[in-house]
């Protein structure tokens, strides 16, 4: 896996739930289609006259995240720039994607404005798996953030941690990041507090 493939899986979903900050701090969500995925980038169109689209030009952090029939989730934070050039792009997206004629018909489409993510981190999260699989990857100009959780040398090896992850990662008192599920249970039952989360 790697952020392309990530963001191909969300491109083949296509219908994804997309995140934003409204002008009073609160979360809003709907759902946008990925209308072009390539070189690491996702591109998506809304209308001008929509909330969606003032919220993005007034806080351009956007987060994304969808799950396809196989239990694979992606999830995408990043910003979201506008793109210059927006004739080319949204001709393109309309060739890419037929079926927005029959909801912009004609010139209507140029109501429209396209966007670029282009830098941000992509998780990849496979519940298919047994044990699921986590990744995290950069794309752009951000790299993927420190995130799970850690033993350190304060660990008296008792074997707690172990017993309780659900997903059996802990072996010899290494967490394998790729099987963490994050859900802390090794830190909330470490008698010592030797388990610390990444980052902090």
């Amino acid at each position: 896996m790697n952020a392309q493939k990530c963001l191909e899986i969300l491109r083949e979903i296509k219908d994804v739930s997309f995140a934003t900050v409204d002008e009073k701090g609160l979360p809003q969500i709907r759902i946008i289609d990925v209308m072009i995925v390539e070189d690491e980038k996702l591109y998506f169109c809304t209308a001008r006259g929509k909330d969606f689209y003032r919220q993005l030009l007034r806080d351009d952090h956007v987060a994304v995240s969808a799950m396809n029939t196989k239990w694979q989730m992606v999830r995408l934070s990043g910003t979201a720039n506008k793109l210059e050039d927006q004739k080319h792009w949204i001709d393109r997206i309309f060739t890419e994607n037929p079926s927005m004629n029959s909801v912009y018909p004609d010139d209507s489409r140029y109501v429209l404005e396209a966007f670029c993510i282009q830098n941000g981190e992509v998780e990849f999260f496979d519940l298919g798996q047994e044990p699921i699989v986590r990744e995290s990857f950069g794309i752009g100009k951000e790299g993927a953030k420190e995130a799970g959780f850690y033993i350190t040398n304060d660990c008296i090896q008792c074997g707690v941690c172990e017993k309780v992850c659900p997903q059996k990662c802990i072996k010899k008192y290494k967490i394998d990041q790729t099987h963490c599920i994050h859900c802390g249970l090794c830190q909330e039952k470490c008698p010592v507090g030797a388990v610390k989360r990444k980052g902090e």
